[in-house]
């Protein structure tokens, strides 16, 4: 299973069969090197409905036949625009033909701005919990820092972490720090930073001060294998 990283939040995972799109904020994205014309996705999972996630879901998804995995309210709204979506809500976990998904809690927000200037509410933000064959990647979406984190690292064996490190909108350096700790990761990588100048973050910092895990920091385009 090939794993890589896009700028901002955008991850792609490549099985034999499938390809998997989280939170493809693309067009607009100043760190991104995928073309959005271009993308191939047969699923996209989405953590909650900010521009900067849902990002070019509705042309990638329409392109590519692409199933959209969403927290219910933005499934349901997606799903108005004539997308394949199913809707799914934080705690619940559903087996997929690629694998199981199940979403988190995240402390954030969640609404849909239009092109007219309309803002949709779009439910609660989450994060999710892929399991795919034996491994088991947990994509943190936007968040803050909560203690239910810890839960997640108890129950889940995590073998990749992506993790917030921004500030201003989700936690900071030193709160990821302490979310990795208690997800006990093995391997951790930070997103969501260095895309507009509010969230600019040295993320080699804070790989340097994890306590737990391996930290990567993951340039536009690279790629792990788990």
């Amino acid at each position: 299973m090939k794993i890589s990283y896009h700028g901002h939040a955008v991850v792609k995972i490549e099985t034999d069969n499938h390809t998997i799109l989280i939170d493809p904020f693309i067009t607009g994205n100043g760190l991104c090197d995928l073309n959005a014309e271009e993308v191939k996705a047969d699923v996209i999972v989405l953590t909650h409905g900010h521009n900067d996630h849902v990002g070019d879901t509705l042309e990638i998804a329409k392109r590519n036949n692409a199933q959209v995995i969403a927290p219910n309210e933005l499934a349901v709204y997606l799903g108005s625009k004539g997308l394949n979506a199913h809707g799914m809500n934080i705690g619940g976990a559903y087996e997929f033909e690629f694998g199981k998904v199940k979403y988190t809690q995240a402390f954030h927000s969640s609404s849909y701005a239009e092109e007219d200037g309309t803002t949709v509410y779009t439910g609660m933000p989450a994060g999710v919990i892929l399991t795919i064959s034996d491994k088991t990647i947990y994509h943190l979406g936007d968040t803050a820092l909560f203690t239910d984190l810890k839960m997640y690292g108890e129950m889940h064996n995590i073998d990749l972490a992506f993790i917030p490190i921004g500030d201003n909108f989700t936690m900071g350096p030193e709160d990821a720090v302490v979310a990795a700790e208690w997800l006990q990761a093995k391997v951790v990588v930070p997103i969501h930073y260095n895309t507009f100048p509010v969230i600019e973050q040295d993320p080699n910092k804070f790989v340097a001060n994890l306590r737990t895990g391996e930290g990567k920091v993951m340039q536009p385009g690279s790629v792990l294998e788990l």
